[in-house]
C-alpha cells in the first residue's frame, strides 16, 4: 500500500511541475493546465482517486498546502509597497468584501438556486482572489506599479478574510441549529479572530527575537519557520476551524516586515515549497470532480457565474474606490481580474461537506460550482490581462530592459544604443561623479546601491529582464549577479570577466555570479583601454546580402559581441543565437579593426549614422 501511494505522490509532484514549465514555455497560465491534467488523472482516466488513495489524511495535506500558501504571500507583503496605494488596499479588504459578499450571496440564492444559508456562506467563499493564482498572472502581464500592488494584496489579505466570512455563516447555520442566535454567533467568531491574529503575532514576534539574537543556525532557519507555521496554524484551528487561516496570513506579514538578515533564503525557500504543493495539490482537488457532480450544474449556475464576473465583481470593486486615488482605467482593471485559486476549492470543500451533515443537501454544489468558477475566472482573467491591461496603458510597454550596475564611457554608449532600439535601460551607480555622462546624456539612472532594500521600493523593476554586472570589483559583480538570480532568471544575468589567469580555478565559481558577457575573457579594465584607443560600440543590422560571414570578413575577426537583437528580444551571453539576416549586432568595434567597418560597406544596414562621420 505504502509503495503505490509513494508512487502516485512522486507522479502527482511531477505532472504538476511539468504542467507549470510547459505553461511557462507556452506563456499561459499554469492554472489552467494544471485544472486539464487534474481532470484527466481524475475523472477522465480514473487512474488516480484522491478521496480513496488519501483516506483520512486528503483533508489535512489540503488544509496544510492551504496554509504554506497564505504564509508565503503574507511573507511577500511588505508594508514599504503601499506609499502609494494604501488607500486602495484598505478599500479593497474592507469595503469590497463586503459588498461582494452581499452580493454574491444575493446570486447564489436567486441564480444558483441555493438556499439563503449554503448561499450567504459560499458568497463569503468567493470573495478571495488567491495569491497563487494572482502572482503568475502578474508576472505575465507586467503591470505598471500601483495596479499590481493592489491585486497582489488584495489576492493575499482576501483570503482569510473570505474563509472567516464563510466560518461566519457557518456560525450562524450551526447555531441556529442548536436555538442559539446570530449575536452569539458573531460575539464568538469576533473573540476567536482576535485570538488568531494575537496567535500570529506572538509566533511571528518569536521567530523575529531567535533570529535577531543568533539562537539558530543559518541552517535551521527555514526549517524552523516550516514548523512555527505549521504550529501555529494548527493551535488556531484547535481554537477555530479556518481561522488557522488569518493566523499565518499575520505570521508571514510579521515575520517578512521584519526585515531579517535571512529573509531572503526564508523566501526563495518557501516559493519553492508553494510551487510543489499548489501544483500537487490543484491536480488532486481537480481530480476528486466526479462526472455526475459536473451533470448537476444548470444553467441557473452558468448565470450565477456570469453575475460573479460582471457584476458583482465590478461593482464591489469599482464602488469601493470611488473618490480614491485610484484611476478610473486601474478600477476597470481590478474590477475585472478576480481569479479564484486553491483556496476557494479548499475551503469549499470543507464547509460543503459540514453542510451536508447538517441537512443541506444543496451543500454538495460548492465543490462544483467553485471549480466552475475557478476555471471561468483563470481562463477569462488569465488569457485577458494582459491585452486589456495594454489597452488601458497599464502593462510596461516594449521588451524586457537591461539593468546596468556601473556607469562607465562604454557602458552609456551600449545604453544608448538600446535606448535607440527602444529597449528600456537604468544605469545604477553609487558613484555620483560616475553618472554625470550618463545624466547629461539623458539616461535613466538610478544613484545608489542595488543591493540595498531602498533599491527595492525605490526603483519599478517590472519593465526589467536582463541584468548586466560592470564595476571593477569582481567580486561585487559576482555578488550582485547571485542577488538578482533568482528575480531575473540564471540566464538573464552577466557580468564583465574576472580577474586574473583564465586558467586559475580559484577564480571560477559553478554556483555564483553570473554568465560571461563577452566570448573572449574580458575585464571592464580591458573594454576602458580599448576606449582609450578609440574603440566604440557600433551596430549593425544584417541582411540577406550582407549576411554574418560578411561582417565577419569585413572586419578581419570577430570582434566583441555584447548583444544581438531579434525582433523586439534581446539576446546575450552563451545563448546568444547565430545571427541571421535582419539581426542588429551591438559590438565593441576597435581602431585595430577599422580597415572597412560594415557601416562603410554598402551592402551592410547602419543604424549608427553617427559612425558613419568617425
Amino acid at each position: 500500500m505504502i509503495a503505490p501511494l509513494a508512487l502516485m505522490i512522486a507522479g502527482l509532484i511531477l505532472a504538476g511541475v511539468g504542467a507549470q514549465w510547459f505553461a511557462w514555455r507556452a506563456g499561459i497560465p499554469a492554472i489552467v493546465l494544471l485544472s486539464i491534467v487534474g481532470l484527466l488523472l481524475g475523472p477522465g482516466t480514473d487512474l488516480i482517486d484522491p478521496v480513496n488513495d488519501f483516506g483520512t489524511l486528503l483533508q489535512p495535506l489540503v488544509a496544510v498546502a492551504v496554509a504554506v500558501i497564505l504564509f508565503e504571500g503574507g511573507l511577500a507583503l511588505d508594508f514599504r509597497e503601499l506609499t502609494h496605494s494604501v488607500s486602495g488596499v484598505i478599500r479593497l479588504t474592507t469595503i469590497a468584501p463586503l459588498v461582494a459578499w452581499l452580493l454574491g450571496a444575493g446570486a447564489a440564492h436567486y441564480l444558483a438556486d441555493l438556499s439563503w444559508p449554503v448561499a450567504a456562506l459560499f458568497g463569503g467563499i468567493m470573495i478571495v482572489t488567491g495569491p497563487t493564482v494572482i502572482a503568475p498572472l502578474l508576472r505575465h502581464a507586467r503591470l505598471s506599479k500601483r495596479p499590481a500592488t493592489l491585486l497582489k494584496w488584495e489576492g493575499i489579505v482576501n483570503d482569510p478574510i473570505g474563509a472567516l466570512f464563510a466560518v461566519l455563516a457557518y456560525e450562524v447555520i450551526a447555531a441556529s441549529q442548536h436555538g442559539n442566535g446570530f449575536g452569539a454567533a458573531v460575539g464568538h467568531l469576533a473573540i476567536n479572530i482576535l485570538l488568531a491574529v494575537l496567535i500570529g503575532l506572538a509566533f511571528g514576534l518569536g521567530t523575529v527575537q531567535i533570529f535577531k539574537r543568533g539562537w539558530i543556525p543559518e541552517f535551521l532557519k527555514a526549517p524552523l519557520v516550516l514548523g512555527v507555521l505549521l504550529t501555529c496554524f494548527a493551535g488556531a484551528n484547535e481554537i477555530q476551524e479556518e481561522s488557522g487561516l488569518l493566523a499565518v496570513t499575520v505570521l508571514g506579514l510579521t515575520i517578512g516586515n521584519a526585515h531579517l538578515l535571512a529573509i531572503d533564503e526564508i523566501r526563495r525557500f518557501k516559493e519553492t515549497l508553494t510551487v510543489i504543493l499548489v501544483s500537487s495539490v490543484f491536480i488532486i482537488l481537480t481530480a476528486t470532480l466526479e462526472w455526475s457532480m459536473i451533470a448537476e450544474l444548470t444553467w441557473g449556475h452558468g448565470l450565477f457565474v456570469l453575475a460573479m464576473l460582471f457584476i458583482v465583481r465590478p461593482v464591489s470593486v469599482i464602488g469601493s474606490l470611488a473618490f480614491s486615488r485610484v484611476s478610473w482605467k486601474e478600477r476597470l482593471l481590478v474590477g475585472w481580474i478576480a481569479p479564484r485559486g486553491i483556496v476557494a476549492v479548499a475551503v469549499s470543500g470543507l464547509f460543503g461537506t459540514e453542510l451536508v451533515e447538517l441537512g443541506y443537501a444543496d451543500g454538495a454544489l460548492l465543490i462544483p460550482l467553485a471549480f466552475a468558477m475557478v476555471f471561468s475566472t483563470v481562463v477569462l482573467h488569465g488569457f485577458s490581462i494582459r491585452p486589456m491591461a495594454r489597452q488601458l496603458d497599464l502593462a510596461v510597454k516594449g521588451p524586457p530592459g537591461v539593468l546596468i550596475v556601473g556607469a562607465h564611457r562604454w557602458t552609456i554608449d551600449f545604453a544608448k544604443r538600446l535606448v535607440e532600439l527602444d529597449i528600456p535601460v537604468v544605469l545604477a551607480d553609487s558613484r555620483w561623479h560616475s553618472m554625470r555622462l550618463a545624466r547629461e546624456a539623458g539616461l535613466p539612472t538610478y544613484y545608489g546601491e542595488v543591493l540595498s532594500e531602498v533599491f527595492e521600493h525605490h526603483l519599478d523593476t517590472s519593465s526589467l529582464g536582463t541584468l548586466i554586472a560592470t564595476t571593477d570589483n569582481d567580486a561585487y559583480n559576482t555578488l550582485v549577479c547571485t542577488d538578482f538570480a533568482p528575480e531575473f532568471g540564471r540566464r538573464a544575468v552577466f557580468q564583465t570577466g574576472m580577474h586574473g589567469s583564465p586558467e586559475d580555478p580559484k577564480r571560477h565559481s559553478q554556483t555564483l555570479g553570473g554568465l560571461p558577457l563577452f566570448s573572449e575573457p574580458m575585464t571592464t579594465d580591458d573594454i576602458r583601454e580599448d576606449f582609450r584607443h578609440g574603440a566604440e560600440i557600433r551596430q549593425t543590422r544584417l541582411t540577406d546580402e550582407f549576411g554574418w560571414d560578411d561582417f565577419i570578413d569585413v572586419q578581419g575577426c570577430e570582434p566583441p559581441v555584447i548583444a544581438l537583437v531579434r525582433g523586439a528580444q534581446l539576446h546575450m551571453g552563451p545563448d546568444m543565437p547565430k545571427a541571421k539576416p535582419r539581426d542588429i549586432l551591438l559590438y565593441l568595434g576597435r581602431n585595430a579593426q577599422n580597415s572597412q567597418k560594415p557601416d562603410e560597406n554598402p551592402k551592410a544596414t547602419s543604424l549608427a549614422p553617427e559612425a558613419q562621420s568617425k
